[in-house]
């Protein structure tokens, strides 16, 4: 049996971080009650938290961003009903047909950019005219950031606007808003001051252990809460996950910049190498290696306890909280090592 390769960085995901022990101390001496029974004072405060910070009227924690968005479409969608999405976005291919197995709601994707962006055109095309054979185009889903690129502003603006004259209703999956907040250099109130809902994580560069949560208007969180219910979604004494939240929220967010920073150390010595495509955007560096060598390459990481997602012909590395400067480096001198070889 072969010895296990210690790890010395993990690139997967910026989900694999690991809390804080400032982050634990307030799970610890969290404050808390049952949440169905709307009685987790911790809970309470970070929704309320939220609802201010992104200017929307209620806010409602969830277990999971996949919940979040779920509940968020059906809370736009009723059976039968179709929403407009891009192609490669997170609730459509990421999160197993939620909508249509759970709820019936049809997803009707269209072509996005390089950079992940949909264009306005593009969704009025995909809006259904009325007629009996047609299903009910109801909603637009949005995404930020997209595969890690950030989109603007005034793009969410013109699409939102779009939706709007279309009457549709519209969803931004912001599982990565805060990156976005950070790379735009705006508050996440103004990309989402136009959309009925977003779903916000805060298990991913905020580092908390779980959690997401779902803003909007009062109707639309209302009908949220019930579906929540519905999804298996009710939870106790979860105030202890809360307060890992509220932590992210006061010294997690200011510090993403310093992940784009890693991501942006970690692509420039990449293309330093001949012959390879790289790709960077916020906390996320695509690698395409010559076909030849993606195995052995991947192999070669996987030797000097460099974890990434090896997948062909693209590979993902995705830095966070639980990444130094330090070890963005050895990742690139560990490429660079190999391609010396070859």
């Amino acid at each position: 049996m072969s010895e296990q390769v210690p790890t010395l960085a993990d690139f997967r995901s910026d989900t694999v971080t690991k809390a804080t022990p400032g982050m634990r101390a307030a799970i610890a001496a969290a404050d808390v009650g049952d949440d169905v029974y709307g009685e987790d004072p911790t809970v309470n405060a970070l929704q309320d938290r939220m609802a201010h910070l992104t200017g929307k009227e209620a806010a409602l924690f969830f277990p999971a961003a996949t919940q979040s968005n779920l509940a968020a479409v059906l809370s736009h969608c009723q059976r039968g009903d179709e929403y407009i999405i891009g192609r490669n976005y997170h609730i459509l291919i990421n999160e197993v047909s939620g909508t249509a197995a759970l709820g019936g709601a049809a997803p009707w994707p269209i072509e996005t950019d390089e950079g992940g962006s949909l264009t306005a055109e593009a969704v009025r095309e995909a809006v259904k005219e009325p007629d009996q054979h047609h299903p009910v185009t109801r909603l637009l889903c949005l995404e930020n950031t997209v595969h890690g690129s950030p989109q603007p502003v005034d793009l969410i603006d013109d699409l939102t606007a779009t939706a709007r004259d279309c009457s549709l209703s519209v969803h931004l999956d912001g599982a990565r808003l805060f990156n976005a907040a950070t790379a735009l250099n705006v508050p996440v109130a103004d990309i989402i001051r136009n959309v009925d809902t977003a779903s916000i994580c805060l298990s991913k560069g905020l580092g908390a252990p779980m959690g997401a949560m779902l803003v909007g208007d009062g109707d639309s969180i209302a009908r949220a809460f019930r579906l929540r219910k519905m999804l298996g979604g009710g939870m106790r004494q979860v105030g202890h996950m809360a307060a890992a939240c509220m932590y992210a929220l006061d010294h997690h967010v200011d510090r993403l910049a310093e992940d784009h920073e890693n991501a942006a150390l970690i692509a420039d010595g990449f293309r330093r190498i001949d012959g390879l495509g790289v790709r960077q955007a916020t906390n996320m560096v695509w690698l395409t290696p010559p076909a030849e060598h993606h195995g052995a390459l991947a192999a070669h990481l996987a030797a000097d306890g460099l974890l990434l997602w090896p997948w062909k012909p693209t590979m993902r590395i995705v830095t966070h909280l639980d990444v130094d400067a330090g070890q963005a480096q050895a990742l690139v001198d560990s490429v660079h090592s190999f391609f010396n070889q070859v």
